[in-house]
């Protein structure tokens, strides 16, 4: 078993979490607002992502942008990783490919701790374009950091995740046993207001 084999239901199952739905969760956070040609930039790679069609498309050629955004605004002080394997305790599952992940330990060749965020970019081919799909291998993702980050003795309070399309952003946040889901979905087209909910998971104030 690995990331992607977890559903929500089994994932929230096998950790033993207690699930907190929230409507609006993060929409209190103020948004930031990108360089000036970065929106200009987007739309072009959004007609291109879905010209192409692909999960692979939509991963390299807006939601990595999208991330390399947060970066410069972070000045760089993070440390994105971008599909690497990440095996904390395959016999609980916990091991696989990440999307990406992004540590607060800057200048890194390898993953190291405290890792803070995991953007998920769900396999939706031929399906129904649902939110729902990834979570669970979001949150199993989030669960395997929480993990990595107390093993490495570098734990920090939340652990927060994304799952996203391209188009929609859907953020959750892991407090101890608490997984705190937010109902809402963000749209690429407030891209500012994304950044600002990326922004404050990194810096730990979401």
């Amino acid at each position: 078993m690995v990331y992607n084999d977890f559903t929500l239901e089994t994932a929230v199952k096998t950790f033993q979490l207690e699930v907190v739905e929230t409507l609006g969760l993060f929409s209190h956070i103020e948004p930031i607002i990108p360089r000036s040609h970065f929106t200009t930039d987007l739309k072009e790679r959004l007609q291109l992502a879905f010209a192409v069609n692909t999960d692979k498309a939509k991963s390299e050629f807006v939601i990595s942008y999208i991330l390399f955004e947060l970066l410069a605004h972070l000045d760089r002080r993070p440390t994105l990783f971008s599909g690497i394997e990440f095996n904390v305790d395959p016999e609980k599952g916990l091991a696989g490919m990440c999307d990406f992940l992004i540590s607060l330990y800057p200048l890194s060749f390898i993953v190291e701790a405290p890792v803070s965020l995991s953007v998920k970019v769900p396999n939706i081919s031929g399906k129904d374009e649902s939110h729902i799909i990834g979570l669970g291998a979001c949150v199993a993702e989030m669960i395997a950091a929480q993990r990595f980050n107390k093993t490495k003795g570098n734990e920090i309070p939340c652990i927060y995740g994304s799952t996203t399309s391209g188009i929609n952003w859907h953020f959750l946040k892991l407090e101890g046993q608490s997984l705190h889901i937010d109902m809402a979905l963000y749209q690429i087209s407030n891209c500012d207001k994304i950044l600002g909910i990326l922004s404050s998971m990194v810096e730990q104030k979401a």
